[in-house]
Parts: C-alpha cells; sequence; structure tokens
C-alpha cells in the first residue's frame, strides 16, 4: 500500500467519527435537510479525504441518481455518498456534491449524533424506494 496523504483542515471541522481523520468544513455546508438511513445527513459542497466507490443508479426519494459511496482514508469506514448524475431538472444542484451522515461523523463541538428512535429506517433519501 502507498503512503497516505491526509489534508487536516482548520476551522470547524466534522470528522471520522472512528479515526477522526479530517473530512469537511462547516463553512462547506450546502444544506442540512437531508436524510439517511439512520437520520440526519448534510449536502457539503467539498470533503477531504474519502475515497470513491463504485457508481450506481439508486431511486431515492427525490428521483434517480447517479452515486459513489464516500469512505474515510484513515480507516475505510463508508461515512455517505456523492451525487454524479441527478436525472431530474431540479435536481440537478447535487450534481459533484457530497453527503456526510451524521450518525457517521464527529461535529466540530467534538458531538456525534445518535440514531433516534424516530429515525426512518427506510424510504430516506439514501434509501431505494
Amino acid at each position: 500500500m502507498g503512503r497516505l496523504f491526509v489534508v487536516n483542515l482548520e476551522g470547524k471541522i466534522y470528522s471520522c467519527k472512528h479515526c477522526h481523520t479530517h473530512l469537511a468544513l462547516y463553512d462547506d455546508i450546502y444544506s442540512k435537510t437531508f436524510h439517511c438511513r439512520h437520520g440526519k445527513a448534510y449536502l457539503f459542497n467539498k470533503v477531504v479525504n474519502v475515497s470513491i466507490g463504485e457508481m450506481e443508479d439508486r431511486q431515492m426519494i427525490t428521483g434517480l441518481h447517479t452515486v459513489a459511496d464516500i469512505f474515510c482514508v484513515g480507516c475505510g469506514s463508508i461515512v455517505g455518498w456523492q451525487y454524479e448524475t441527478a436525472y431530474e431538472k431540479n435536481q440537478k444542484y447535487k450534481e459533484g456534491k457530497s453527503v456526510l451522515e451524521r450518525y457517521k461523523v464527529s461535529g466540530p463541538d467534538g458531538s456525534n449524533y445518535w440514531i433516534s428512535h424516530e429515525a426512518h429506517v427506510g424510504g430516506s433519501d439514501a434509501d431505494d424506494a
């Protein structure tokens, strides 16, 4: 395996809850209104220190999208997904952006998001419809 170069961010940082590798800045949040299997998720303009999985088409609540799961380069944990293509015209703003699942990352203040009993288990934007 090659040498791992990790980008260290400064400011209000979201990091992997398992290994604390920096993933994104608070200032790069595009939207906090996303949902996934485990509850809340945030759409970011930019994320770092992730590897991108295979692209696949997923039917989500907001329509068909081509997405790829994203993984922390520090520990390999899946932390969210990246939008490659949105097929609905009103969803094009998502293209090239990434979603981090709050359950899988620590917030800028070191807080973790825990699954609540009210969290949707199915039918979220990240789940197959």
